[in-house]
């Protein structure tokens, strides 16, 4: 069962989803822009019987308040004030999009508090002048985890079938009836 709850960081509430074991190994789990953490719920049971995982609407989706500024690094923030309000003093994250920036800008400023860092349809610079960019489907080693990187529009818990149909056709493939159908 999923519980939806919301956390008071003073001068914004942010909502979030829970799943698993109350002792499990904490997963947080950030969505992309204009998405909220319930599009998490698809991959929720395969996740729950190894982690407690929590699926955080960022500021401004979901349920989350919508105050009057934005920023990838004042979402970064609230997800440290997140961590602290729920005392979470390390997890292994999940970023989606903009949420794989946030989760990259997190790491970044608080190594200490990222066992494991996956960013999923994120383009990730190689240092190259040209600004291409890599993707890889194998952990790159860094102190404290790994990070595992993606390629873009095809999600890693996609199956097998559904991320070569969308390396053919260039597009996410989404299923019929979805909100992202026609995309």
């Amino acid at each position: 069962m999923t519980d939806q709850l919301t956390v008071d960081l003073g001068e914004l509430r942010l909502a979030y989803r829970v799943h698993g074991a109350a002792g499990a190994p904490p997963l947080l789990l950030l969505h992309a822009l204009g998405e909220r953490g319930a599009d998490w719920d698809g991959v929720l049971p395969q996740l729950a019987p190894h982690h407690r995982v929590y699926a955080l609407d960022l500021r401004g989706h979901g349920g989350s308040d919508r105050p009057a500024r934005y920023g990838l690094e004042l979402m970064r923030d609230d997800v440290v004030a997140f961590l602290d309000a729920l005392g979470l003093a390390r997890v292994d994250l999940v970023g989606h999009s903009m949420g794989g920036v946030v989760a990259y800008l997190l790491a970044q400023s608080h190594p200490e508090r990222v066992g494991r860092l996956v960013l999923e349809g994120r383009w990730t610079s190689t240092g190259r002048r040209s600004g291409r960019s890599r993707h890889r489907s194998t952990p790159r080693s860094r102190p404290g985890g790994s990070v595992w990187r993606t390629s873009p529009h095809r999600p890693w818990w996609w199956p097998a079938e559904r991320r070569a149909t969308s390396r053919r056709t260039g597009s996410p493939n989404w299923p019929a009836g979805s909100r992202t159908a026609g995309w």
